[in-house]
C-alpha cells in the first residue's frame, strides 16, 4: 500500500512538472496581420527580449498602447485596433516577451513582460510627443501593465480580466480543472516559480500595486468569469485609486470582452478614451460604424 501510494505521488508530481512545463513555455511563431495597414517594428526590451509590434498612426489626438492576453498575440486587438483608429488614435500592437513573435527566456506571468511594456510604452511616446497615452490589457497584458515599474504616467487605462494574486489564478484554474484536488495541486505548481523562473510568488500581485496606477482606471470582467472570479474583479476596483469605473459584461466568462459585446464595448471604451486622451474633455468619440 505504500508503495501505491508513493508511487501515485510521483506520477502526480511529475504530472504537475510537465504542466509547469507547458505553462511556461515559449514557441515564437510568425504574426501576420493582413487585416490592418500597419508597420512593423522591432523593439528591444532587454537581454534576449526582440519585441514584435505594429503601429498606426493617428491623428494626433493622442495614442494607446493594446496588450494582449496570454498565448495569444497582436491578432487578439486588431478588432480593438481598428475602431480606436478611426476615432484618430495612434496605435501600437505588441506581441508581449514569450508570445507571438516577440522572443523570451519564459513566460514569467507578467513580470518580465512588463519589460516590452516599458519598451512599448517609450516608443509610443517618441512617436507622439505632448500627446496623451492610453493602454488596454487582457489578462496577462494588464497584468503586465500593473506590474511594469518605472513605466512612467499615464492618461487612461483600462484593464481587462486581470487576475489579481498568481495564486487565485492559479488555484481558480485547476479546481475549475481538477475540483477539490486543484488546491494541494496548485501549490505543487506554484513552488515551481522560484526553482524554474528564479522568482517569487510575491512579485506576481497585481492588486498590490493597482493603486499605484496614476491614471483614470476602467475595470472591465465577465460576469460569470471563473478564472478570474466576481469577488477578485470586486477586490480589484476596491483596491485601486480613484477616479475609477467598473464595468461587468452581463453572462460573460473569461472570453475576449470585445468579441462578446462588440457594440457596448466600442462605446464604453470610446467615450472613457475620448474624456481622459482627447485635449478637449468635452469632445465627444466619432460615432464610426461598430466593427463586426
Amino acid at each position: 500500500m505504500i508503495y501505491l501510494i508513493t508511487l501515485a505521488m510521483l506520477v502526480c508530481a511529475a504530472a504537475v512538472w510537465v504542466m509547469g512545463s507547458l505553462l511556461i513555455a515559449v514557441t515564437p511563431k510568425e504574426v501576420a496581420l493582413p487585416a490592418l495597414d500597419a508597420e512593423a517594428i522591432t523593439l528591444h526590451a532587454g537581454p534576449g527580449q526582440a519585441v514584435a509590434a505594429s503601429y498606426l498612426a493617428g491623428e494626433g489626438r493622442g495614442a494607446i498602447l493594446l496588450l494582449h492576453g496570454i498565448r495569444a498575440d497582436r491578432r487578439q486587438m486588431v478588432q480593438r485596433a481598428r475602431f480606436l483608429h478611426q476615432q484618430g488614435y495612434s496605435i501600437l500592437l505588441i506581441d508581449l516577451p514569450g508570445q507571438g513573435a516577440s522572443t523570451a527566456d519564459a513566460v514569467t506571468f507578467g513580470l518580465t513582460e512588463a519589460e516590452g511594456v516599458r519598451a512599448a510604452l517609450a516608443e509610443l511616446r517618441r512617436r507622439n510627443q505632448g500627446q496623451r497615452i492610453g493602454v488596454i490589457g487582457v489578462s496577462l497584458g494588464a497584468a503586465s501593465l500593473v506590474l511594469c515599474r518605472d513605466c512612467g504616467p499615464l492618461d487612461a487605462v483600462v484593464l481587462e480580466s486581470m487576475y489579481p494574486t498568481i495564486e487565485e489564478a492559479v488555484v481558480d484554474r485547476l479546481k475549475l480543472r481538477f475540483g477539490a484536488a486543484g488546491g494541494p495541486l496548485s501549490e505543487l505548481l506554484l513552488m515551481q516559480l522560484p526553482l524554474r523562473l528564479g522568482i517569487s510568488r510575491e512579485q506576481l500581485r497585481p492588486i498590490d500595486h493597482i493603486g499605484s496606477l496614476k491614471a483614470p482606471v476602467l475595470i472591465a470582467a465577465g460576469s460569470e468569469d471563473q478564472l478570474t472570479t466576481l469577488p477578485e474583479t470586486q477586490r480589484l476596483f476596491q483596491t485601486a485609486a480613484e477616479p475609477k469605473e467598473l464595468w461587468l459584461v452581463p453572462g460573460a466568462g473569461h472570453v475576449d470582452l470585445h468579441a462578446f459585446s462588440p457594440a457596448d464595448y466600442e462605446r464604453r471604451i470610446s467615450v472613457f478614451m475620448a474624456r481622459n486622451l482627447r485635449a478637449d474633455p468635452a469632445a465627444e468619440p466619432r460615432q464610426d460604424k461598430v466593427s463586426p
